[in-house]
């Protein structure tokens, strides 16, 4: 099994009003990339971990448990079978509702349900990562971390200030050893 990186030292992430979240989606059967995703975030600083689904290997969901980082993740169109293992592991279904750093999400795989009726609207399947910012809401897809569709991994960092949404895309092409960043940022009205 790959290893993945322990940070143990965020727990009291539900009062924080500042907060790096680190976002996957789609990783599929590619276990080594996941884990690649999941350290770098972690490595940037991810207090938290998002899966917007289509998880498929246990594996994955061991690695997101084991890395110390509070973490949720959703079921996709091909995750049944982990159905058996809910239990264990921190999974929702769509569309999932929850709070972080003063801010409301919505959590889903599939994009059917884009409507503004949060703060941050995070989904996956499409396999293409986009950044949007509609009337104070942040529609995010990480893309995808499993190289299927193009030859290319990608994931995300959104990054949670008072006033500012701040994203960062990764992008790493197969056999690279690089990551390629690129950043987008977001003012936004001040929450209470």
């Amino acid at each position: 099994m790959y290893q993945v990186q322990s940070k143990n030292s965020y727990r009291g992430y539900e009062v924080k009003k500042a907060m790096k979240i680190g976002i996957i989606s789609d990783t599929h059967k590619k276990v080594k990339k996941a884990a690649r995703a999941i350290n770098a975030l972690i490595n940037d600083g991810a207090e938290f971990i998002i899966h917007a689904g289509d998880i498929v290997e246990i594996e994955i969901l061991e690695m997101l448990k084991e890395s110390g980082v509070r973490y949720v993740a959703v079921y996709g169109n091909n995750d049944a079978h982990l159905a058996q293992h809910h239990s264990k592991f921190n999974l929702v279904q769509e569309p999932y509702y929850f709070r972080l750093a003063n801010t409301n999400f919505k959590l889903m795989h599939l994009p059917f349900y884009l409507i503004p009726d949060a703060d941050v609207i995070i989904y996956g399947h499409t396999h293409k990562s986009s950044v949007e910012f509609v009337n104070d809401t942040l529609f995010l897809n990480s893309g995808e971390v499993c190289a299927r569709n193009k030859p290319i991994s990608e994931w995300a960092m959104l990054e949670i200030k008072d006033n500012e949404f701040i994203v960062t895309l990764y992008r790493r092409t197969n056999k690279s050893d690089s990551i390629e960043k690129q950043e987008f940022n977001f003012k936004r009205e001040e929450n209470e």
